[in-house]
């Protein structure tokens, strides 16, 4: 069983920026499908990027030119570089991995394993 820990999150004004990390036990991220997610209280768990093993990156719309999704080899993680934060991203964000092929990697469906979430703030 894959187990995921994320860490980097914490409490930032809105416009600044945070780096969320994932780490690993087991295979290599280069083994998995990664992507992060996030749930603001009261709402559903939301995509907001993933990179397959092949490196191949995809956004949601609020992520797209403000976030980045990296894998860094040397340290085994899968990063998520967020700038230009809002108060609007404030949520528990949560890393999944998959080793297997889905029709949508921006579904929660497609993973089976997740970390237990690192709570980012951003104030106005």
């Amino acid at each position: 069983q894959v187990q995921l820990v994320e860490s980097g999150g914490g409490l930032v004004q809105a416009g600044g920026s945070l780096r969320l990390s994932c780490a690993t036990s087991g295979r290599t991220f280069s083994s998995y499908t990664t992507a992060w997610f996030r749930q603001a209280p009261g709402k559903e768990r939301e995509f907001v990027a993933f990179i397959t093993w092949g490196s191949t990156t995809y956004y949601a719309d609020s992520a797209k030119g403000r976030f980045t999704i990296s894998r860094d080899n040397a340290k085994d993680t899968v990063d998520l570089q967020m700038n230009s934060l809002k108060p609007e991203d404030t949520a528990v964000y949560y890393c999944a991995v998959t080793s297997t092929r889905y029709y949508s990697y921006s579904s929660s469906r497609a993973y089976p394993a997740w970390g237990q979430g690192t709570q980012v703030t951003v104030s106005s």
